[in-house]
């Protein structure tokens, strides 16, 4: 009973903070001082900004605050990603993986706390960008140090270029994951490569990465399908066993897990190559970080 009181102020606390930055970002409404004048203030905001943007997913917007904060996975990891890459001297381009799924986690927040279409697209084309990084890193693991592939780097600008105008043209969230979709599947078939043929050793790390990104994508495609359904369903359970069904939070916990597991792979692979001596190590027993050693002096 006091751990179940204990989430429930938690959450409580959570809602508040949430509902007080939306009130700083959005001051441009009028918002009704009690909670149901509020609520009916934001749904016939989304209502209105659904009918103009077409885009938008009306679903998730009902639990703002597990969505907003369920993309921390996207900002911390990566950040201390990013300082260890930093502070091992290790490529630049793998320092501009870690700090792109920040982005893209930031832009998600922004989105989810203020529910406006120009925080959307701060949300979904850094999804865009951060993926040709990746397919830049992936790609090039078995080059020479401090090479530069221009070629492939002037492909992948022109493609996160084309895609943004032509999505800010149609606004169709099917032109958006069919252009994210492809991404993801030129970056699947290279590490499928890796694991099987070049280091299979990493096949675990490999293969988790995969699976935790896909169940994050099918629990995002339940949600959305199923949407009215799980928010009947919600209303009939607890506070606490309502939020663990909220797949959307979800959705963001794993693909942001997956995401940075995969710049572990990647980075992985890479140190290997220049043969430096990699290791995955697991921060407070919970979270996995990769420490890399300089090559052995001979």
């Amino acid at each position: 009973m006091e751990s179940e009181k204990r989430v429930k102020t938690v959450f409580k606390w959570l809602t508040m903070l949430h509902q007080n930055l939306c009130v700083l970002c959005l001051s441009r409404r009028q918002f009704q001082k009690d909670a149901a004048s509020w609520v009916t203030t934001v749904e016939a905001a989304l209502y209105i900004e659904s009918v103009s943007y077409p885009m938008l997913n009306l679903c998730f917007c009902f639990c703002p605050t597990g969505n907003t904060v369920s993309n921390l996975i996207f900002i911390l990891p990566p950040i201390y990603g990013a300082i260890r890459t930093y502070k091992d001297g290790l490529e630049k381009r793998y320092l501009a993986a870690y700090l792109c799924l920040t982005a893209v986690g930031l832009g998600s927040w922004c989105f989810h706390m203020t529910l406006k279409y120009e925080m959307q697209l701060l949300d979904e084309l850094p999804m865009i960008y951060s993926c040709c990084v990746f397919v830049y890193c992936l790609y090039e693991c078995f080059k020479y140090k401090n090479t530069v592939n221009y070629p492939m780097i002037f492909i992948l600008i022109t493609y996160s270029f084309i895609v943004s105008i032509v999505y800010l043209k149609l606004k169709q969230p099917v032109f958006h994951q069919i252009m994210y979709g492809t991404l993801v599947s030129v970056i699947v078939l290279r590490s499928v490569y890796i694991v099987l043929w070049v280091y299979p050793w990493l096949r675990g790390l490999g293969y988790t990465s995969l699976t935790v990104f896909l169940m994050g994508f099918f629990l995002w495609n339940v949600d959305n399908i199923f949407c009215e359904k799980l928010r009947a369903l919600r209303e009939k359970m607890p506070p606490v066993l309502g939020a663990v069904t909220q797949f959307h939070a979800w959705w963001h916990i794993l693909t942001g897990l997956g995401s940075y597991l995969h710049i572990l792979l990647s980075l992985y692979t890479r140190t290997l190559f220049l043969k430096h001596r990699p290791k995955v190590k697991f921060l407070l027993g919970i979270w996995p970080v990769l420490l890399v050693e300089p090559p052995r002096k001979l």
